[in-house]
């Protein structure tokens, strides 16, 4: 005898996920972007783990084709940070680092190190090594002896102590790592990656983000001005916040809801050679003056005036500051 499959006499109740995706996907007549609170409702039920796993990868790239508004990515940081459980630590940069270099080494770093040297609180936070060819920031915190922490209390103790934290994603949002290292199984980065960013955990005086890709630096922007934080957005080299010193730069900025943008011009007159290999032993060789290397030294000079402009210095006078801030730093390493 065979036994059939139970046939469905009764409709099934939708899941309460199922309207955001309908949202976004309801062709190209009926689609349109979440408002800022069905953001906030639909991250949330995905950070309480309500949604299914078919729902989540069709949410993320409904979003992805379509590309997610300022309004969408606010209501979204607004979900993850009513869930967070985070102390109130004195913070004056928030620096996202998830893209990691490839063309070139990771100067930022080096300049995040500096400022700290001179009483700048940054957290710094990224999302792992999730694409081959690239070095990223967790790869080299050993070596440049910038403190790892994987609770609060620990980046609580490191930001007094020197000034300097990173903590991974996976450690105070699991659920957004998890879609992060979900680019392999897709196919394509999600819109996490760009969310990321702006989350600004802390609440740090300043938020500095790096987008690449044109078209999107205005949106951030937007984002942080509807939740109320002082932000700049660049199109860092490689995707991460470091200026690059061969090309010109454009700063969208943001401060008490107010937009604002700056244009500063390249600092080489000539483009560098790219190097052939990146060795991590140059960053270390470049910070204690080992070595003399024109590109770095603009690059990481530069990036430390953004994050001082950041904090409210004009561009000459951030230029001034991190000069001499490079040129007294503490070269042990």
């Amino acid at each position: 005898m065979t036994d059939y499959p139970a046939l469905t006499l009764e409709t099934p109740a939708e899941h309460p996920f199922a309207q955001f995706v309908r949202i976004l996907g309801k062709g190209k007549r009926g689609a349109r972007d979440l408002t800022r609170q069905e953001a906030r409702e639909a991250m949330g039920m995905v950070l309480d783990d309500k949604v299914e796993d078919t729902q989540l990868g069709a949410f993320l790239m409904l979003l992805r084709h379509k590309e997610e508004s300022a309004e969408e990515m606010a209501g979204f940081t607004e979900a993850l940070r009513e869930r967070l459980q985070a102390p109130a630590l004195n913070v004056d940069l928030d620096w996202p680092t998830y893209a990691g270099k490839k063309r070139h080494l990771p100067w930022y770093l080096l300049a995040a190190k500096c400022l700290a040297q001179n009483g700048v609180r940054i957290f710094m936070h990224g999302g792992g090594a999730h694409t081959a060819g690239r070095l990223y920031s967790e790869q080299l915190l050993d070596e440049l002896n910038i403190p790892l922490c994987r609770n609060w209390q620990q980046v609580g103790s490191a930001l007094d102590n020197g000034g300097l934290a990173f903590m991974p994603l996976v450690d105070w949002a699991p659920q957004l790592q998890r879609m992060i290292d979900l680019r392999n199984t897709l196919g394509l980065r999600s819109p996490i990656h760009s969310l990321a960013r702006i989350l600004n955990p802390l609440n740090a005086r300043c938020g500095l983000q790096s987008i690449f890709h044109p078209g999107y630096q205005a949106v951030h922007r937007d984002a942080s001005g509807l939740l109320g934080d002082t932000a700049i957005v660049v199109k860092g080299d490689g995707g991460e916040i470091e200026i690059n010193p061969d090309a010109d730069s454009h700063l969208y900025g943001t401060t008490g809801g107010e937009s604002w943008d700056e244009e500063w011009p390249q600092l080489s007159s000539q483009r560098h050679v790219k190097p052939a290999s990146l060795d991590p032993e140059h960053l270390k060789a470049v910070w204690r003056g080992d070595v003399v290397d024109s590109y770095p030294q603009m690059a990481l000079i530069a990036t430390m005036a953004l994050a001082l402009r950041g904090l409210g210095q004009t561009r000459e006078q951030a230029f001034e500051t991190a000069r001499q801030y490079w040129d007294a730093r503490d070269r042990s390493i």
